[in-house]
């Protein structure tokens, strides 16, 4: 059901009578968000409003015994020197049409806490990998390419900075919060693996024992790169 079809979500929500939602739904490739920023207004700030009408009406008509989790992104904050993590308190400051669309609908969820009082959890996790993640994404793309013997293109030199989460990990964060997470709060949730981009295409080269021919190509930096983002998980790892 697409997060996009207002009527159909909204007869899947009201049949089914969940007492737990999770947004995972949301476009998240930060390329195509600069190729073609249409479909992640649409996904993430347009689909998620929706989903908030839905679960306010449901709230205030079928059940008060229903909880929404928004799945977000450390993206949100913005960019990090050398030096400082994300906290829950750092300002946002997107800096992408992707991060501007997730930062958006975290706002729009925690305005519909504040309004009308809907039981709200925000998740803010770095970056994801593990099985049949799609191709797009870095770690994928790596491993395809090596695979095919193609060109890894990496931007820039490769120095920007990224922590890695492994999606089981996150799931099992993400269940932590449902199960004892606060009303109407928000919870980093990062991996403490933080790698250059080359960093990990050299370590899955290794893993995959690759000796042929040099792949890596450096290409063009992406627009508005951010150098490093970095999870401070102090708050879900002392309260929950």
């Amino acid at each position: 059901q697409s997060i996009c079809d207002k009527k159909g979500l909204k007869n899947q929500i009201f049949t089914f009578q969940p007492h737990v939602i999770v947004n995972f739904a949301a476009e998240s490739h930060v390329d195509n968000s600069i190729t073609g920023p249409d479909v992640f207004i649409n996904t993430n700030i347009v689909g998620t409003f929706n989903l908030l009408e839905i679960c306010k009406d449901y709230y205030e008509n079928k059940s008060k015994d229903i909880l929404l989790l928004h799945v977000s992104t450390d993206e949100v904050y913005g960019h990090l020197g050398k030096e400082g993590k994300f906290k829950e308190t750092t300002p946002y400051d997107p800096r992408s049409p992707y991060s501007a669309s997730k930062a958006s609908s975290d706002h729009l969820v925690m305005a519909y806490y504040h309004t009308y009082g809907l039981p709200v959890k925000i998740t803010n996790c770095s970056n994801n990998y593990g099985p049949w993640q799609n191709k797009e994404k870095l770690i994928p793309k790596i491993i395809s390419n090596v695979l095919e013997g193609k060109d890894i293109p990496i931007y820039g030199k490769g120095q920007n900075i990224r922590d890695w989460l492994y999606v089981e990990d996150h799931c099992k964060a993400i269940e932590l919060v449902i199960n004892r997470g606060d009303i109407g709060e928000k919870y980093n949730i990062g991996g403490d693996c933080e790698l250059t981009n080359l960093q990990v295409v050299e370590k899955i080269l290794k893993a995959m024992d690759y000796k042929g021919p040099n792949l890596i190509k450096y290409v063009k930096d992406r627009l508005g790169h951010d150098f490093r983002y970095a999870i401070d998980h102090s708050k879900i790892t002392k309260k929950l």
